[in-house]
């Protein structure tokens, strides 16, 4: 039975209540106006600059910004405080044209970032998987090289196999630091040569095609004595398929394949072998310190050659270790020793400005002391520690906020300079700014000023720094600064968005309402329509992703638009318990609980909303979010009936054991148990209660699309009512223009009770 005839009303009727509430009826010009505002509002924000590059060797960088009609690039000398244009961009525009056969622009370029080559006589940029070269004296481009699957800028989804390959031969070869040896794999065995012979001295017997030595895990010690390598014991190699229906080289389906591994499956494992290049042996190094390892670290030499470390992150992701390895000996102990009841974040200490992995590690004077990250004290923190015993010899940084980056160390001066969020009383705790602190823990100070989020990248040699900051209703402001005493030299630009403002754009509102605790502050924005009425009601639609790698609502300034709103609602985001950047106590929600992502936070948080503004409607609440997000989405629907009554569910990773297995064994945990069959929507759909739709990519390289088929079975077997809207030949976030205006419909039709456009008889009569 529909909810109309329930309440005693048809579903006309419902549609007429519905819109009289938001106001006018949605027409096709809001459609088309909500297509181009966030194009236009783009275009109108000036010298907004981009992250800078610094040169190598030198105390010069560039950087990108917008201007009118697109993007320019900068070249600045810190030293005498100049700048200056990098190239021609007319006559690099012109030559790649020529050399690539596709045209570009000057103010359009197809790169952010490059690199000087030939004493800045010529410049490097990656182009669709090639290394492009451009003399500028000439301006003559050309395709330097083709990069590989396996390079490490090779950009691809298409294999998530990341096992050290089995390479013999020549070809991969591993010279020794004093040039007299080369080492390799031969017959899947560890071999030797002289420099300059072809005679192979064997070192290893046990290599074998189904367990053998990979030479890209060849490492040398300094004193070219020793080296180590790994032997790999393959693991389960799970393949999935795609039919890709609609190939645009064919008529016929194609029928590509990749390697993706899923959460539980068998894993490779990496032996680390010690070898002796002069007694020709080798020491198996005992795995007692490193059992069950989801993945070792490549192996690092003490400058010395006493021996090496490697990092060990444990599967199940609670126990993450240094292991060092003597070199004399081939005995292993564990130097540092991380232990968690939830999990650890194994990854490096800054991803991006979302993802904040919780891993870092510098040694001092070849390991006397290290610097190190730890979440022992219940907040992201940095140690330093014993290099002999790991013990620690005192906390650098404390109180309840958290490191997000350490820019750079100064073993001399016994100093750090790094970035951290939620240490000033009254501010966003999100906000990053930047310090200096002692290695003893005193005298922290406080570097660039300004009340917003600010972002550093630091010189080669350390003498400056340029500083981006901004916040998400003003537009970033760049200076240089000199290191040594903090003095800014040079404001680089000011974001110019007058025109911005004359155009009606306007920044979301900062909202902040209490968590589940009642006490913690969960901090998100509002999206309201340009044309904002506050003496209207307007439907609610939140758009969700609450994965537990980062924090993900805006902290800095941009002129993205919630197209949603120009159709009459308003769109919200928030972070609520789960997502990173707080205590350990906020991010260990989401432990085997991905189900929950930060609900019962986000509820509050509404009503909050509703309870101080009269034209927010939480009784029309609706829902959409892209892979975790699109799980969430789904989510709402299944464990949140009461509250949210719509959802778009984009390329969802509906159950974590069809999903890749880094991410989800991360937050739900292994051995894979029951937690992961909670957290289902495949095994809660079931549950399903208001409006669905789900959007799948054939070709979703990310989410396995099954995960969303999978979902779909199980509604049909549940007799329950949704849309799927499948993407011949899409990715990850299927749809593009079309899938958007489907989602626009979705939730016109759904929370404002309208019939949408006949979008057929529309477009013919164009």
């Amino acid at each position: 039975m529909r909810v109309g005839h329930m309440l005693g009303i048809t579903l006309s009727m419902w549609a007429v209540l519905t819109a009289a509430q938001s106001g006018a009826q949605v027409k096709t010009s809001d459609y088309e106006r909500a297509a181009k505002v966030g194009k236009d509002f783009a275009e109108l924000a000036v010298n907004i600059p981009e992250p800078p590059f610094w040169i190598e060797g030198g105390d010069a960088f560039v950087y990108r910004k917008s201007v009118e009609g697109g993007h320019e690039f900068v070249l600045v000398n810190a030293e005498d405080q100049t700048r200056q244009a990098p190239f021609d961009p007319a006559k690099l525009a012109a030559a790649l044209t020529k050399a690539s056969g596709t045209e570009y622009k000057p103010l359009a370029l197809p790169f952010p970032r490059f690199r000087f080559v030939e004493k800045r006589g010529a410049v490097e940029f990656l182009l669709q998987n090639a290394r492009w070269h451009c003399d500028l004296t000439s301006y003559i481009c050309s395709k330097a090289s083709t990069l590989q699957p396996g390079d490490d800028e090779y950009d691809s989804d298409d294999d998530y196999d990341d096992t050290p390959r089995a390479l013999n031969g020549d070809a991969h070869t591993v010279p020794s630091p004093d040039g007299k040896w080369d080492a390799y794999v031969l017959n899947y065995n560890v071999a030797v040569r002289a420099k300059g012979s072809t005679q192979p001295i064997v070192l290893s017997t046990d290599g074998s095609e189904g367990n053998y030595y990979a030479p890209k895990t060849i490492v040398w010690s300094p004193d070219s004595k020793h080296f180590v390598a790994y032997r790999i014991l393959p693991g389960h190699r799970r393949v999935i398929h795609y039919i890709e229906s609609s190939p645009a080289n064919q008529l016929q389906p194609d029928y590509p394949s990749m390697v993706y591994p899923k959460a539980g499956d068998v894993l490779a494992v990496e032996q680390p072998v010690l070898f002796d290049v002069a007694a020709k042996s080798e020491i198996i190094v005992s795995n007692e310190t490193f059992p069950n390892a989801f993945g070792i670290s490549d192996p690092v030499w003490w400058k010395d050659s006493r021996g090496f470390t490697f990092e060990y992150n444990q599967r199940g992701h609670q126990v993450y270790r240094v292991v060092e390895v003597d070199a004399a000996t081939g005995k292993a102990h564990s130097l540092i020793s991380e232990e968690s009841n939830t999990f650890i974040d194994y990854r490096p200490l800054v991803m991006n400005q979302y993802d904040t992995g919780k891993v870092y590690r510098h040694d001092v004077a070849d390991g006397k002391e290290i610097v190190w990250m730890s979440e022992r004290d219940g907040w992201a923190h940095l140690y330093l520690l014993d290099g002999k015993t790991g013990q620690v010899k005192n906390q650098i940084t404390r109180g309840e906020w958290v490191v997000r980056a350490v820019n750079r160390v100064d073993d001399e001066k016994r100093q750090i300079w790094f970035e951290a969020s939620g240490m000033r009383p009254g501010e966003d705790p999100y906000f990053v700014h930047a310090y200096r602190i002692n290695f003893d823990g005193t005298g922290l100070t406080p570097l660039a000023e300004g009340d917003g989020n600010h972002h550093l990248e630091y010189s080669e040699d350390g003498k400056y720094y340029v500083d981006i900051w901004s916040r998400i209703d003003m537009p970033p402001t760049m200076a240089l600064y000199r290191v040594q005493d903090n003095q800014q030299l040079m404001v680089l630009e000011k974001g110019d968005i007058h025109k911005l403002i004359e155009a009606g754009w306007h920044p979301p509102e900062v909202f902040v309402a209490k968590g589940r605790d009642h006490k913690t502050d969960i901090w998100g924005v509002i999206y309201k329509p340009a044309n904002f009425d506050p003496k209207k009601k307007y439907p609610v639609i939140e758009d969700i992703y609450a994965g537990p790698q980062g924090s993900f609502v805006p902290k800095t300034f941009t002129t993205r638009t919630e197209r949603l709103t120009e159709l009459g609602f308003v769109v919200v985001q928030m972070d609520g318990m789960g997502t990173n950047n707080r205590s350990k106590i906020f991010h260990d929600v989401a432990w085997h609980n991905l189900k929950d992502a930060g609900f019962p936070d986000r509820i509050l948080w509404h009503k909050a909303a509703a309870a101080k503004y009269p034209w927010y409607d939480i009784s029309r609440v609706g829902i959409f979010g892209t892979s975790a997000g699109g799980q969430s989405a789904m989510g709402a629907l299944l464990f949140h009936p009461e509250f949210y009554k719509v959802a778009v569910s984009n390329s969802g990773c509906h159950d974590n054991r069809m999903d890749k297995i880094w991410w989800n064994e991360q937050w739900m945990g292994w051995p894979v148990g029951p937690q992961y069959s909670e957290s289902s929507n495949v095994d809660n759909a079931y549950r399903l209660q208001g409006k669905l739709m789900l959007v799948v990519g054939e070709m979703d390289k990310n989410v396995d699309p099954a995960s969303t088929f999978q979902v779909a079975d199980r509604l049909i077997k549940a007799n329950k009512d949704f849309d799927l809207f499948y993407v011949p030949g899409g990715g990850h976030g299927a749809g593009g223009e079309y899938g958007q205006r489907k989602l626009e419909d979705f939730f016109v039709h759904n929370l404002i009770g309208q019939e949408t456009p006949n979008w057929n008889a529309s477009q013919a009569a164009h």
